[in-house]
């Protein structure tokens, strides 16, 4: 039988998660709003990702942070569980350093792609 699964996150803004998911490709709908499951059954959440399959995925607050919920058993997306987790979570990171540096004055001066995946990312702030 299966039932919904919530996976822990360290995702705590949902506008740099919003971002994420845009970066990647991902059409989301902002919510709160149903994420289906098995045998109908539903689950609340800010974010929802839809599937073919009428399985959705959702990222919903738990008070401290969001966490994913699927019905992993219908999981139906390019990446594993743990592959779109950490893609998601390195794009909502980059937000999160980038709105956080601008409100101290920065800006974006160099963003690169490293082959390994990572992302090499320089700021400058400029005085008089």
């Amino acid at each position: 039988m299966s039932h919904f699964s919530n996976i822990k996150t360290q995702i705590r803004n949902l506008s740099s998660l919003q971002d994420a998911l845009s970066d990647l490709g991902v059409d989301w709908k902002s919510g709160p709003g149903e994420v289906r499951g098995y045998q109908g059954k539903t689950q609340t959440a800010e974010v929802v990702i839809e599937q073919d399959n009428n399985y959705d995925i959702g990222f919903s607050w738990n008070g401290k942070e969001y966490e994913l919920v699927a019905d992993l058993q219908y999981w139906q997306q390019p990446l594993s569980v743990d592959g779109f987790l950490n893609r998601v979570t390195q794009r909502y990171a980059l937000h999160t350093v980038m709105r956080e540096t601008t409100k101290q004055g920065f800006q974006v001066a160099e963003e690169q792609k490293n082959p390994d995946g990572s992302i090499r990312l320089v700021v400058q702030r400029w005085s008089a």
